[in-house]
């Protein structure tokens, strides 16, 4: 197999945009489809194709990638591509879907003659378009090679975890990051509250700590995002941090752990999508500590 290859793409959101540009840039012949297809049209000044159905953006597909909301979207839409599938393509699988989905989309793949790769990424939408996510990923080691270029177009490290895609070791780890990602992001938001309503300034627990082992980038990158009116275009939408957060509870709860910050997080995430901000960023579940959504003061 050469290095360039056709490449389809399932899914064209924040992630699965930036995915296709940057695969469309490194010289591979690129489709795309979209369940809303006027999200996907901007892509075609980057040289990518829109299909109009699933089926019709993998036919004859080297290599097909999935970036969709969950993995029953995921599957749902690969059953639409079957009939376009080619037997021996490669299906890199980047949804976050949980431990019990990625079971259904391997045997969805194995039943299609697909070579699966379990590879959720992490990052958000600024790595995602300058092509610097880390990929998790895994699958068959004498596969590997295949698949290569397009993990390398979209991330800037990969991380090997298994040969089983769908064991699903590689949305085990996801998982785990996630949710220590949420639990700082729900911090984040609770500690500004919480001085506001107590009216501390902001910039005197940032000095507080500053330079400590409680400083962290992400505090403040996060922090700068609510503090400073960034929410949109999101990096991570609270929406969708709210369905990991409880696919994150129901991975604990099935294997016997039980996880109060992650449900407290999807809580918090999914008050502040009802009070109208799901589609901004996640750091805004900041406005579920406030009953009336009660904004930052200037």
């Amino acid at each position: 197999m050469t290095d360039k290859l056709t490449v389809s793409v399932l899914g064209t959101g924040i992630m699965g945009a930036a995915m296709a540009r940057n695969l469309a840039r490194a010289g591979h012949a690129v489709r795309v489809w979209n369940r809303t297809r006027a999200k996907a049209e901007p892509l075609t000044a980057d040289g990518v194709q829109v299909a109009d159905t699933p089926a019709e953006a993998v036919e004859g597909a080297d290599v097909v990638l999935t970036m969709l909301y969950d993995g029953p979207a995921t599957l749902e839409a690969m059953e639409q591509a079957a009939e376009g599938l080619r037997p021996g393509a490669a299906w890199v699988q980047s949804t976050t879907a949980g431990i019990e989905a990625v079971g259904d989309l391997a045997a969805f793949a194995g039943a299609h003659g697909l070579v699966f790769f379990d590879a959720p990424v992490l990052g958000t939408r600024q790595p995602a378009e300058a092509g610097q996510l880390t990929v998790l990923a895994a699958g068959p080691a004498e596969h590997r090679q295949a698949v290569a270029p397009v993990l390398e177009a979209v991330g800037a490290r990969t991380v090997w975890t298994g040969e089983d895609g769908g064991a699903g070791s590689a949305t085990r780890l996801k998982l785990v990051a996630n949710s220590w990602v949420l639990a700082a992001t729900a911090a984040t938001g609770e500690v500004l509250a919480l001085s506001q309503a107590l009216g501390v300034d902001p910039e005197a627990f940032f000095g507080l700590i500053a330079g400590g082992p409680l400083d962290m980038g992400y505090l403040r990158s996060k922090s700068d995002m609510l503090l400073n009116g960034k929410l949109s275009p999101a990096q991570f939408a609270v929406v969708t941090a709210a369905k990991d957060a409880r696919l994150i509870v129901e991975a604990g709860r099935s294997n016997g752990v039980r996880l109060d910050v992650a449900a407290a997080s999807a809580e918090r995430l999914e008050r502040a999508a009802a009070q109208g901000h799901g589609d901004e960023d996640m750091v805004a579940a900041y406005y579920a500590s406030f009953e009336d959504g009660l904004p930052l003061e200037s």
